[in-house]
Formats: structure tokens, sequence, C-alpha cells
């Protein structure tokens, strides 16, 4: 498979072309986590995953050792309660059929990975994905290290491997496209609501302004 990045329109992410694996977002990762505050992180995965449902991005979920390591965080779990985590014992995702056989079997080229810890267990399976033909994206505000230096220097890493940073929201918008997709621009607009913050609060603030009656 080429490996050849796409210009233009055809490096934008489209929804039909997506996959997401979500990587370790459990205990243990986050008791050693430095490069983010973890409030920050936790709440891009969590608007990261509604947006993969708003979508219906295919999404992986997995982790390594959960019996030792804990389960995944129950801000993901909750958005895709039917799914039950794929549990490794490999460092690196890539390595597990369990996962590569599903992101096979989706035919989906646009793969879009986050985790913990961006060095380790997501450097790994993105540096061989994208080896293998895939057109990555790290999530990198859904990612973190155990220092900023890590992260820094892990996304760097793979950017030299062709791998695209992006964030989150970056995410959703290049699903979404265009206002006008009525079918997912309202679930998005409350998305935004919970989890973009400030910008957030002020589109609930404009909505309430809007609803207000004017005195005549």
């Amino acid at each position: 498979m080429s490996n050849i990045q796409k210009k233009g329109l055809d490096a934008l992410l489209r929804p039909e072309d997506s996959i997401v694996v979500l990587i370790d977002h459990q205990p243990f990762q986050f008791a050693n986590l430095h490069s983010h505050e973890p409030t920050m992180i936790i709440n891009a995965v969590a608007g990261l995953s509604k947006a993969a449902k708003v979508f219906n991005v295919p999404t992986i979920l997995t982790t390594v050792v959960e019996e030792r390591g804990g389960f995944l965080i129950k801000q993901i779990q909750d958005v895709f309660p039917e799914q039950k985590p794929i549990n490794r014992t490999w460092i690196n995702t890539w390595q597990d059929p369990a996962v590569t056989d599903l992101v096979a079997k989706s035919g989906r080229k646009q793969l879009i990975v986050a985790g913990l810890w961006t060095e380790v267990c997501v450097a790994m399976p993105a540096i061989q994905a994208a080896a293998e033909g895939y057109d990555v994206f790290v999530v990198t505000d859904a990612c973190g290290s155990v220092t900023a230096e890590a992260h820094d220097m892990a996304v760097r890493r793979m950017v030299q491997h062709g791998i695209t940073p992006i964030n989150w929201i970056a995410v959703t918008s290049e699903w979404q496209r265009d206002w006008a997709r009525l079918d997912t621009a309202a679930q998005l607009a409350g998305l935004m609501i919970e989890h973009t913050g400030a910008t957030g609060v002020a589109y609930a603030w404009e909505q309430q302004l809007l609803n207000t009656p004017v005195s005549a």
C-alpha cells in the first residue's frame, strides 16, 4: 500500500473513511501523567468518543493488562456501553491481531489514534500503521505523557513518519464539514456545549438570548 501523503481536500478527514482507536486511557497511565492537566485529556477524549458516535465512525477501545492497570475510564466506556475493550498484553497495539484485524476488516484507511502514553502506546502503533499505508492522525490533546518533553518529542517523531497531529475539535469539524448537514449538526452543537469550554458556554448563552422574549 502507498504511504504518499494526501493533499488538498483528500487530506481532510471524512467520517465514511475514518476509524478511531483509543488506547489505554486507564488509571495506571493517568497516575504518572505530567504533560497535561488530566481533566483536559479526559474532556478531549470524551468529546472525540461522542463525536465518533454522532458520525457513526467505528471506534475500537483497547486496554493493556487491565487487571493490574485498571479499567478504561468511565467517560469513554459510557459512550460505548455495548463494547468490552480489547485487553492486550502487547505494548504495541498494532502487534495484536485482535485490533488490527478489526481495522483491516473495516476497509477504512484514515486511522485516528489517541491514547496514553504518547511516546509509547500511541507512537508504536501509529508508526507501524503508517508504514502499512494507513493515513494516520494522532489526536494530541486526547493523548498524554510522563512529561511535556516526552509528549512533544513523540509528536515530532511521529511527524517524521508522515503522521498528522490534530486536536479533537479539528477532527469533528472535518467530519461535519458543512453546517447544512443537519442530521449531525444539531448533535454536534450539543456536543460543543458539553466539551468545548468557553465556546460551548457562549453558544449556550446565544441560545438563551435568542429564546428570551423582548418587551415591546
